[in-house]
């Protein structure tokens, strides 16, 4: 009898350790990879035009099919909970909007893609305010949404300006109350992006664009760019290239397709077909041979570097490091496209 309990003891060891082996397995691996099926992968996204389109494009298109792999797709409100799943083990990719690059650059995430550039983002001034150029931004009082793009783009016209962050009278507050404020004349000049803009310029007519992303181009812009777990880029590169592969293919569909890609984004987030029209107005789609040959040349890496600079001048990152660190721009660059056989 004792023998008998003990090789049940064994056995059921044995189970819990299978059990556990399985349970510590990351998401990117599938079994059915083993068999030779598709892999299985966890991506972010977030429910606009520029967090969505892509993955809308590559799922319209057949392209995870074509690439051998199936996307469980989840939604998410801001790029810094992607990252938070990423570290965690419960998320494989996902997106970062340009206010969230300083995780990547702090290491807790490695950047597969650069998804689109940003073109929206202004600091601007009410008529009669007495700034026409980012110098005269000293003294005055300016609203932003502290953490966000529009908080960028203020460091970055101070800094231009050789401007400090307590020369002017800084307000912080959310978005949506910084048109509030502009719009009333509580603030002389904020920072913000369209489509926010065009409420503000209905309320306020004469409103001066005083710092534009585009006056940065191309020494500096704004990057939404895709993500992935550190340890998963290191551990299984094949399967890294594979998406990147679908992300590539579906970015260069979408440069071809700008009109027809906010429509398929539309679709893909159940809105009404025309309420993302015009969304490509504010963003810059770059080809995946246009964006290869920008990471080859290091200006893609000079793009991170300067962000980075930037985020920490704003004091959320004490060591910018290097961009070469955390952008993978040789899987970039070597992954293979998904609608290529």
């Amino acid at each position: 009898m004792k023998s008998i309990r003990a090789v049940r003891r064994r056995t059921a060891g044995l189970f819990l350790a299978l059990a556990l082996v399985s349970t510590a397995a990351g998401c990117g691996d599938d079994s059915s990879d083993a068999a030779g099926g598709p892999q299985k992968v966890s991506f972010g996204y977030i429910a606009d035009y520029s967090g969505s389109v892509a993955l809308a494009v590559a799922q319209k298109q057949g392209l995870w099919k074509k690439a051998g792999v199936t996307p469980e797709l989840k939604v998410f409100t801001n790029g810094p909970l992607q990252v938070q799943a990423l570290g965690t083990g419960n998320l494989d990719f996902g997106y970062l909007g340009p206010g969230a690059l300083w995780l990547p650059a702090s290491g807790r995430a490695s950047i597969v893609s650069v998804n689109m550039l940003g073109l929206a983002d202004r600091v601007i001034a009410r008529p009669g305010s007495g700034i026409e150029k980012p110098a005269d931004l000293k003294g005055k009082k300016v609203a932003v949404a502290e953490g966000t793009s529009g908080d960028m783009i203020l460091n970055l016209a101070l800094s231009e300006a050789g401007l400090k962050p307590d020369d002017i009278t800084k307000v912080a507050m959310d978005a949506s109350t910084v048109v509030t404020a502009f719009s009333s004349g509580q603030v002389d000049a904020a920072a913000t992006w369209y489509p926010l803009i065009d409420t503000m310029k209905k309320k306020v007519p004469g409103l001066k664009e005083i710092s534009r992303t585009e006056d940065y181009y191309p020494k500096l812009t704004f990057p939404n760019v895709f993500v992935t777990q550190p340890k998963l880029a290191s551990g299984d590169p094949a399967l890294v290239k594979k998406v990147t592969g679908v992300l590539k293919s579906a970015g260069d569909w979408i440069a071809a397709h700008p009109e027809e890609s906010e429509t398929v984004a539309a679709d893909f987030l159940k809105l009404p077909a025309g309420q993302l029209k015009g969304s490509t107005k504010y963003v810059k789609i770059l080809p995946s041979d246009e964006l290869t040959k920008l990471t080859r040349d290091g200006t893609v890496d000079g793009w991170f570097d300067e962000l980075a600079a930037n985020f920490h001048r704003m004091g959320k990152l004490p060591d910018p490091g290097k961009a070469k660190d955390y952008y993978l721009g040789d899987l970039y660059a070597a992954a293979g496209k998904a609608d290529r056989s």
